[in-house]
């Protein structure tokens, strides 16, 4: 906003107001002693452009963006922990709680999934803890250990938010306030869940289910009378409230909602993220008595997005020098780039296009490819259409 106000604009600006019968050339009195002053009201100008620069959201640093957010109760999300799968033999050893290294991280082992199999915690946060899998090596000697590896990413690391990112969501509380179990409040809660990458919410998610359809009728009726005596006491007391429920009508579709999500990697989420969101937002033994993140009365089910894999068969023109064999890599590597791109947009999509107009592009920009031509995407020359909560992964580029 100050840009103009120079040091030689303020001090000629000061001259001016000196009376011409005195000597304001430079090397004077006067001139040398306005000389420094303008200076110091230059450096004041320019401190005061940065204060005004650091009070608005658009243009604040880091720093100072942060404290504007915390104004709308917005808080950057830290960076957090991968967690994985490790995978023990003999099964019977119990490794919990032991440390275990794989080149510069280190792993410490957190709970038990099944005989053999635990979770892993990468002790460094960020995403450098989603990329190595494998053989690991334990911290300290662990008696009749044969093997420890890495076989799959639970729930993805996060690095720190980006600074970009946090005022994007800065100025989205200004247009929708998240409040109460809306579609904005689910979006925010199960967005800053550790490892979760984008959200989809639906609402009424078991609307193909008709309350009246369930009402029982005389038939009904007099099977359940004429039965219930004979059947176990756990099978009873889950009949009976059915019946009960359905008998005085208080089946509902109203306040279920369904939240699809992918994981921070932007790939389907793994079946322990699902149940780390389920237990956050809704736990299961006690489905809409509020006793996770969604309201009281609020029936949520978590899932994940489902992968779509796309099989791309082209026909390339190489220039001179370059074939298949040594390209096929970066062709696959470009695609799976496009795919990426798609899946980070899905969360604000009805659904997806895969279009072959935009795979030729990004072929044709791989150094070595002179022509793309006769692209099938799943054996079909035409786009792919996917549904609403599928996601596409790369399943091979062939010619």
């Amino acid at each position: 906003m100050y840009e103009a106000i120079t040091y030689e604009v303020i001090r000629d600006r000061m001259l001016t107001r000196v009376p011409k019968k005195f000597d304001k050339r430079e090397g004077s009195v006067i001139w040398d002693t306005h000389s420094p002053t303008a200076i110091e009201l230059q450096i004041l100008y320019l401190e005061l452009d940065s204060i005004l620069k650091e009070a608005y959201g658009d243009s604040a640093s880091r720093k100072f963006l942060i404290l504007r957010c915390r104004e709308r109760g917005i808080y950057p999300q830290e960076a957090t922990k991968a967690v994985l799968k490790g995978v023990f033999v003999p099964e019977n050893i119990d490794v919990t709680g032991r440390r275990f290294n794989i080149g510069d991280l280190n792993y410490i082992v957190r709970e038990k999934i099944s005989d053999g199999e635990y979770q892993v915690e990468c002790e460094k946060a960020g995403r450098v803890g989603n990329q190595f899998f494998g053989t690991m090596i334990p911290v300290e000697y662990i008696n009749g250990l044969r093997k420890a590896e890495l076989t799959e990413l639970l729930i993805p690391g996060e690095d720190e938010e980006e600074t970009e990112d946090l005022r994007r969501r800065y100025f989205a509380s200004f247009d929708e306030s998240a409040f109460g179990g809306n579609r904005a409040d689910y979006l925010e809660k199960t967005n800053a869940i550790p490892g979760v990458g984008r959200t989809k919410v639906t609402r009424v998610w078991n609307s193909d289910f008709s309350p009246a359809d369930m009402i029982p009728n005389e038939t009904v009726e007099t099977w359940y009378h004429n039965t219930k005596d004979s059947w176990d006491a756990d099978v009873r007391s889950w009949v009976d409230a059915v019946f009960d429920t359905a008998k005085e009508k208080k089946l509902t579709t109203g306040g279920t909602v369904l939240l699809t999500i992918i994981n921070s990697e932007f790939e389907a989420a793994s079946d322990g993220l699902v149940e780390t969101v389920q237990a956050a937002i809704d736990p299961d033994p006690y489905a809409g008595d509020g006793y996770g993140l969604a309201p009281i009365g609020h029936v949520v089910k978590v899932k994940s997005a489902v992968e779509k894999e796309v099989h791309i068969k082209t026909t390339i023109t190489f220039e001179p020098g370059y074939e298949w064999e040594n390209l096929q890599d970066f062709l696959a590597e470009a695609v799976s780039g496009y795919l990426e791109e798609l899946r980070k947009e899905w969360a604000d999509s009805p659904y997806l296009i895969v279009r072959i107009s935009q795979i030729e592009t990004r072929l044709l920009q791989v150094p070595g490819v002179l022509d793309v031509q006769d692209t099938f995407i799943n054996g079909a020359e035409s786009n792919l259409i996917l549904t609403e909560f599928e996601i596409p992964v790369l399943g091979g580029v062939s010619e």
